[in-house]
């Protein structure tokens, strides 16, 4: 069987119809793919503020048992501070605790996204807190407490 010249031609490859077709799909598909990720990112970053504030609650609390008062000063070294990073594991997020009440006997810790660190771009769930009733809250968030701390 004899297969005509202008045939063969036509099975040889693609017509640029075809590739942009391709690249329309593909490129929808991105932009559908890119949000959606960048979403979940942000969700999957907060546990660093979590757990850090969490740590930090434990730590306070084991400062007040032996110093009978809750303690401002996160990076110092007992018995004036707890001994713990200002920056959260991964770098996300900041620790603060603000000057407390004078009698040191109650605190709140904040953990504020660091600029340039990509969770300041998360406006569901800004800055977590913790107090030293074990209240978890956000700040500076549109979200729900309980969404963003579950």
């Amino acid at each position: 069987m004899k297969i005509h010249p202008h045939t063969r031609r036509a099975l040889a490859g693609i017509t640029l119809i075809e590739l942009l077709t391709v690249m329309v799909v593909i490129a929808i598909l991105a932009s559908i793919a890119v949000p959606s990720y960048r979403s979940y990112l942000l969700r999957a970053n907060r546990s660093d503020a979590k757990s850090a504030l969490m740590n930090l609650q434990v730590a306070q609390e084991k400062y007040f048992l032996q110093f009978n008062s809750y303690t401002d000063k996160v990076t110092d070294k007992p018995p004036t501070g707890l001994g713990l990073s200002d920056v959260t594991t991964h770098g996300y997020y900041k620790l603060t605790v603000p000057v407390l009440a004078k009698d040191g006997q109650s605190y709140t810790a904040y953990a504020t996204p660091i600029a340039g660190a990509g969770q300041s771009d998360d406006k569901k769930c800004n800055t977590f807190t913790i107090n030293d009733r074990g209240t978890q809250d956000i700040k500076n968030g549109t979200g729900d407490r309980a969404s963003c701390w579950k």
